[in-house]
């Protein structure tokens, strides 16, 4: 049963199904939540949960604690999971994978992406908030660098979402709980594994960060995700991770090594049939590093108004190009502007 509402899910472009005991079904499509539309009770719902889980899982959440797994149906397709509790009753979260890894041309992704994935060494952020799309975009971004450059990738996930075809860059993705037992230990691990290019999944906490800074200090190039919005906010958010006594070095170290941090949110297009990436982008020059180094963060956004020919993009820029190419309606465009009245002043 589980499978064929996946099956159900993903054909029709659907980007979670969420399973509740107490509770009907619900699938995600385009944005917006409604019902599946099929009779499931609590004993299957039960079941199909449970049916993702072995017995090492299965004594992790009798624990209390929460699982993120990927889960493989019968048809091949990978799905990402996270099963947790509500008010004492069995939930579970699945994000449907596509099996294809899209092109940035296919994703309509501006052309600075593929210059950073040719960059030497360095970090590059891919922000935003949940369900943005970032998982979609770093996958086109390190299948990108796949067919283009010969090198030693490597990726630490938690879950593995997208997986890769060597083509002409050596690919291993390692898998938090299944191939290393925490991220703190694979970024430990990653200096002795000879890697080029490292994508690492998310950077959740202080340890992770540090490494992760580490790792673009000793002449790899890093990838890596972060829910916050904005250039400026993700900057701070680093920053403030840090002690009071740590934040001055920090500012030094991301100064030369930060290379961009692009944020991005998904929009519900103008025809009701899908969504739209809107972007900020933020690549660090003189100037921007300087300003990261002077702790003078907050004057970053006028930099970026003024970066057009360094890549860079203000987010009532990527909206205004979507509002007049007619994937998105003013409306939209307006609900997700973080200055609507700037927005109005482009589209005149």
């Amino acid at each position: 049963m589980l499978d064929e509402m996946l099956a159900f899910a993903r054909s029709s472009k659907c980007s979670d199904l969420h399973l509740q005991v107490g509770g009907a079904p619900i699938i995600r499509r385009n944005g917006k939540l409604m019902e599946y539309p099929g009779n499931v009770n609590d004993a299957q719902t039960t079941e199909m949960i449970l049916s993702m889980i072995n017995e090492a899982q299965l004594d992790d959440l009798k624990q209390g604690k929460d699982l993120d797994f990927t889960y493989v149906s019968s048809d091949n397709n990978r799905q990402r999971v996270n099963i947790y509790r509500q008010q004492g009753k069995l939930c579970a979260a699945l994000r449907i994978i596509n099996d294809e890894i899209k092109t940035l041309d296919e994703l309509n992704m501006p052309e600075v992406l593929k210059k950073l994935a040719m960059e030497p060494r360095g970090l590059v952020l891919v922000t935003g908030p949940t369900g943005s799309g970032k998982s979609t975009t770093l996958a086109a971004v390190m299948d990108y660098i796949n067919e283009n450059k010969d090198c030693h990738v490597l990726t630490i996930e938690d879950p593995i979402e997208y997986v890769y075809q060597p083509k002409r860059a050596m690919i291993h993705q390692r898998e938090i709980e299944r191939d290393v037992d925490s991220f703190d230990t694979a970024l430990r691990s990653a200096l002795r594994e000879d890697p080029d290019v490292i994508l690492v999944g998310e950077m959740r906490d202080y340890e992770t960060i540090s490494s992760v800074i580490t790792l673009a200090e000793t002449g790899h190039l890093v990838f890596s995700t972060l829910h916050t919005i904005g250039a400026a906010k993700t900057i701070d958010r680093i920053i403030d991770v840090f002690p009071q006594h740590k934040q001055a070095q920090i500012r030094m170290q991301l100064s030369g090594i930060l290379k961009a941090v692009i944020t991005q949110q998904l929009l519900p297009t103008a025809d009701g049939q899908g969504r739209a990436a809107a972007m900020e982008i933020m690549t660090v020059t003189d100037a921007v590093g300087a300003l990261i180094r002077e702790s003078k963060v907050h004057q970053i956004n006028s930099q970026i108004q003024t970066g057009i020919k360094d890549g860079m993009m203000t987010l009532n820029f990527s909206l205004a190009q979507l509002v007049r190419s007619g994937k998105v309606s003013r409306e939209t465009a307006k609900k997700y502007s973080d200055d609507p009245d700037e927005l109005m002043q482009y589209l005149m």
